[in-house]
């Protein structure tokens, strides 16, 4: 399971946001091949505002990723509920500028 910015449980969600505190990032389109005890794996799109001149006159651009969920945990608010704690990111062509290859973030709990 994955945790969203609203604390609702998710499983195979087809978007999924990244930055919840302004929505600049998030992921969509999310098709998953895998979803396990351990680990997740999905294809889908990063888009990502790129803010110039900012934010709110931003342009969103989309980014073809590979996302992998890991590191399961017990969920604090349902310690009896084990959801992911790490997502990985993985641009298999074009990427934001000043992003590498690959990005992890840890997930909230």
């Amino acid at each position: 399971m994955i945790v969203d910015c609203f604390w609702n449980p998710n499983v195979r969600p087809a978007d999924f946001i990244l930055a919840c505190g302004d929505g600049n990032s998030r992921l969509s389109s999310l098709e998953w091949s895998h979803w396990g005890l351990n680990s997740a794996t999905a294809k889908g799109f990063n888009l990502v505002n790129d803010c110039k001149p900012y934010c709110a006159a931003g342009k969103f651009h989309s980014y073809a990723v590979v996302v992998r969920l890991d590191h399961p945990q017990p969920w604090k608010k349902h310690p009896q509920v084990q959801r992911y704690t790490q997502m990985s990111l993985v641009y298999t062509a074009n990427r934001p500028d000043g992003f590498e290859r690959t990005v992890t973030y840890p997930l909230w709990n």
